[in-house]
């Protein structure tokens, strides 16, 4: 994919359904009693690996040409165990949230994915779920493969090392299995999307600061769900409009759930402007996001923010070199282990085009407002990075090329076009 300066971005787009929403409407609707209806599913590798791995085990899952979504649940106790491995192709997110629902079944099961997911780590969740009764094991108790057996599940307390929505959600979702509450308690809040859907369906969850517990339903119940733009895939038009000049974009329908919202922090922060309407609730809130050329300045970024923008961070990485004075990103380790270490792979690319970037142990400092040129970039295979280098390729002087664009399907598949249809 070739890529030039822009001369400026304009009009308005909805980007595809939130990722982490998508994942979960298909879990917890096929765990449901009756049909859960969903608009706005992200049709993206990553969700649809979710949707196969469903299938496998005997739940019916049609799937509209709309971004329709109807999971004909077969309730908590209704999965069939698989004929094969279940794949899961490049998505963290499905690995361990369906570690948590496989732990509780009577059948035997067995997980794997990608080259990117047999490195990314499971010991996370194997130590808790373990904790709780689980028969699970992996490549040096660290890796997938996964291989669950039968277990009796108990409810635990427990401690999470780090701030993770889908370690905390794992957890969750084995508690369901067990014959007693799990409360699990987080050292900063995280998406907080599974404990809003799991009460939509009708189990009891507790949610005290960063103490959350969840009670074993006896069933869940079938709910629709609207879901909403997502505000990751938002993010790089927010930066977009944000460093290009003469840009005005709205983003539409976008989920600004308090637990994910972090980048509309750190934007304005850095003296973005934006402009937020139209706000209503439909069991997470939205708004359409408005965004125009700004002058932007660097600022710091860490602590308990960081979990709520982890997936954010390299696009802002990209707003920070455009922006004057110094950013600094700490308190980031977790992104060392994404899809690619986003930390050393941002730092190397914003280097390849002229940003002064240190990378350092949890994070990156960013002197911005260096005069940015076009280059060769790579992405990786993580979307992530590829989206945030196409944007800063708007305001690098000459081309630039991004190589393996595909890999944008991950999350969303038709980026460049929304790219192309702004003016890009």
């Amino acid at each position: 994919m070739k890529l030039h300066s822009s001369n400026g971005l304009h009009g308005s787009i909805t980007v595809p359904g939130d990722k982490s929403v998508s994942h979960r409407s298909v879990m917890l609707g096929a765990l449901a009693d009756g049909v859960t209806h969903v608009t706005g599913f992200l049709m993206g590798e990553d969700c649809l690996s979710t949707i196969d791995c469903f299938r496998k085990m005997g739940v019916r899952i049609d799937v509209g040409d709309d971004h329709t979504v109807t999971v004909h649940g077969v309730g908590l106790h209704g999965l069939t165990a698989p004929t094969e491995r279940l794949y899961t192709g490049n998505s963290g997110t499905t690995t361990r949230l369906i570690s948590g629902i496989l732990s509780g079944q009577s059948f035997a099961s067995t997980l794997t994915g990608d080259a990117s997911i047999e490195k990314r780590p499971m010991g996370r969740i194997i130590t808790p779920l373990r904790q709780m009764g689980a028969v699970i094991s992996g490549v040096d108790d660290k890796f997938c493969p996964l291989a669950i057996e039968p277990g009796k599940l108990h409810g635990i307390t427990y401690t999470l090392p780090v701030a993770s929505a889908q370690l905390k959600s794992a957890i969750l979702l084995a508690g369901l299995y067990a014959d007693s509450p799990t409360t699990v308690i987080e050292p900063a809040p995280s998406r907080d999307h599974t404990e809003r859907m799991l009460r939509a369906m009708g189990c009891g969850v507790d949610t005290d600061g960063c103490r959350i517990t969840v009670y074993p339903p006896d069933h869940l119940t079938a709910r629709d769900v609207a879901v909403p733009a997502d505000i990751s895939s938002a993010a790089f038009f927010l930066v977009a409009g944000a460093i290009v000049p003469g840009s005005e974009i709205t983003v539409r329908n976008v989920g600004i759930n308090p637990t994910r919202d972090g980048v509309l922090e750190v934007l304005r922060a850095m003296g973005a402007d934006l402009t937020l309407t139209n706000r209503r609730d439909d069991g997470e809130p939205v708004c359409d996001i408005t965004v125009r050329t700004s002058q932007l300045h660097g600022t710091q970024i860490g602590g308990a923010l960081i979990p709520r923008l982890i997936d954010e961070l390299p696009v802002l990485a990209v707003a920070a070199a455009c922006a004057q004075g110094e950013t600094v990103i700490r308190d980031a380790t977790e992104l060392k282990v994404k899809e690619s270490n986003r930390i050393a792979a941002m730092v190397r690319e914003l280097t390849r085009a002229g940003a002064d970037v240190t990378e350092t142990d949890d994070g990156m400092i960013i002197r911005g407002g260096k005069p940015l040129h076009g280059a060769a970039f790579e992405t990786y295979h993580d979307h992530r990075i590829a989206m945030s280098m196409a944007i800063c390729a708007l305001v690098c002087a000459g081309q630039s090329d991004i190589a393996d664009d595909g890999v944008v399907a991950i999350s969303y598949p038709d980026f460049f076009d929304a790219l192309r249809r702004l003016g890009g």
